[in-house]
């Protein structure tokens, strides 16, 4: 994986960064990519579920925005700089801005997987990510239509078709099982999504959400 956050531990450069995101999206985008330096430090030396904890609580405070209206597009996948300097996006651009900051503040890619769920309770699909303490645990869900983290099985308004990382896709069969479906590479989003992670890939939406 190449780009701004290609592994765990990548040093970001913070001044470009902030720089990037105050000259394609404004003065508010720099505060936001500010704070979010701020939760990547402060993290570094908690426990698991605090990092959590604290990653899952600045992201949802972002605003839900559909891709068609910010994007121009249906299913459009933005990078986590993207998500922060529009100040917001849809749940996929919840779960994967999640992603790549744990990864930042030192959770191991294995723990975690982003996960395609049918949402009973809004009737659709949406996404969320998912959190093992250990290959066979009930995955912790981090979810921006519930803001509280809950262990998989107090989800039952979620039903897992499929989740993936860095590595691998699985196909879901039930609530914290998934049978090993090869290469995330097999997404076309997944792979896309990759080749913008670094700040010099930033994409201007179509409506300001300041």
């Amino acid at each position: 994986m190449s780009g701004l956050f290609a592994a765990q531990h990548v040093q970001v450069d913070k001044q470009k960064t902030i720089g990037a995101l105050v000259d394609n999206y404004g003065e508010r985008a720099g505060k936001r990519a500010s704070a979010w330096f701020k939760i990547v430090e402060d993290a570094q030396q908690l426990e698991d579920i605090d990092k959590l904890t604290k990653v899952n609580s600045f992201f949802n405070l972002f605003k839900f925005v559909d891709d068609q209206y910010l994007w121009g597009e249906s299913n459009y996948w933005a990078s986590p700089m993207e998500f922060i300097g529009a100040n917001g996006g849809d749940c996929e651009d919840f779960s994967i801005a999640k992603y790549f900051t744990l990864l930042q503040v030192g959770i191991p890619e294995d723990k975690l997987r982003i996960t395609m769920v049918k949402a009973t309770s809004v009737n659709q699909y949406h996404m969320v990510l998912a959190y093992y303490e250990t290959p066979g645990s009930i995955p912790l869900v981090l979810d921006n239509l519930d803001p509280i983290i809950k262990p998989a099985t107090k989800r039952n308004d979620l039903l897992p078709v499929y989740s993936f990382n860095g590595k691998q896709l699985w196909l879901n069969k039930e609530k914290g099982r998934g049978v090993l479906a090869g290469s995330s590479s097999r997404l076309e989003k997944w792979n896309d999504l990759k080749l913008r992670l670094g700040i010099d890939r930033l994409r201007q939406p179509q409506q300001k959400m300041e």
